[in-house]
């Protein structure tokens, strides 16, 4: 296929509407939930350096693999923060789409209120000025927690973000999916009450 001019903004409106941001930053799966083995979601709890958010007394976590860049994220963290007092909820930064995902996920990570200035960067990329500002040169333990992130993620084949690895509550299947929900859908897929 070749690309014109007018390919790279239709190919954008494309991916919006499927849900997720991909690697490249193009048109992703269509959002997806399924049923996996352990394994990725033993590998996230024990590999992946995130911040957590809600319910810190959970005995299960539900691990979020996202991009401080990518528009779906900001969807899903809007949606789990009704589920906060319910859930505990571990969000992974990956650096997938630009130069600008890896300074701001190492903001978030060292940030002392996670919570308060992840709802500040998603309400300002949702509204287009970008997101949070970040040092280009973020300390090299962060800095390098962005890399092994973003490794895990892609050893665990995932192909957009958001990507969401959790135990169901009441079946302990570990369950996941790509792309956005709204609280209600991910009330379901977690399997607890919104």
């Amino acid at each position: 296929m070749i690309k014109t001019p007018l390919t790279w903004p239709l190919m954008a409106a494309l991916a919006l509407l499927m849900g997720g941001c991909s690697p490249q930053d193009t048109p992703s799966a269509a959002p997806s939930t399924v049923t996996k083995p352990a394994q990725p979601y033993d590998a996230a709890a024990t590999q992946s350096k995130g911040f957590t958010v809600g319910a810190m007394m959970s005995a299960k976590a539900v691990y979020v693999f996202f991009d401080p860049q990518c528009p779906h994220c900001s969807h899903l963290w809007e949606a789990s923060v009704p589920l906060h007092s319910k859930v505990k909820f571990v969000w992974v930064p990956v650096a997938l789409m630009n130069p600008k995902s890896a300074s701001q996920g190492a903001a978030l990570l060292g940030a002392s209120d996670a919570t308060a200035l992840m709802t500040t960067h998603e309400k300002s990329l949702l509204s287009g000025t970008g997101g949070i500002a970040a040092s280009a040169s973020p300390p090299p333990e962060l800095a390098q927690a962005i890399k092994d992130n973003t490794a895990l993620f892609n050893r665990l084949g995932v192909e957009s973000v958001p990507y969401l690895l959790a135990r169901h509550v009441r079946t302990g299947e570990v369950v996941t999916h790509s792309g956005a929900l709204d609280t209600p859908a991910l009330s379901k897929l977690l399997g607890i009450e919104p």
